[in-house]
């Protein structure tokens, strides 16, 4: 699986809107812990996921669609 940050300026997110028509399908991301405190607290709000971890694997295995955009596309730069 590959591994993605988001993009920083002056320590803060990259924030950027994009055409709807240029989504292709959505991405299963999985975050990734860290080893000091690997354990989620049982109060964590799953819906701030992405503000709280600081990188993601990115399935491309989780359909036989997201492996085939993975694997035969072009890759795009």
């Amino acid at each position: 699986m590959w591994i993605v940050t988001p993009d920083m300026s002056s320590g803060e997110r990259d924030v950027t809107v994009i055409h709807i028509d240029s989504i292709l399908r959505a991405a299963h991301l999985l975050p990734v812990y860290g080893s000091q405190y690997p354990l989620i607290p049982p109060d964590f709000n799953h819906a701030l996921s992405l503000d709280v971890f600081n990188a993601y694997y990115v399935n491309k295995y989780i359909d036989h669609h997201a492996n085939e955009i993975a694997f035969l596309s072009p890759k795009i730069v």
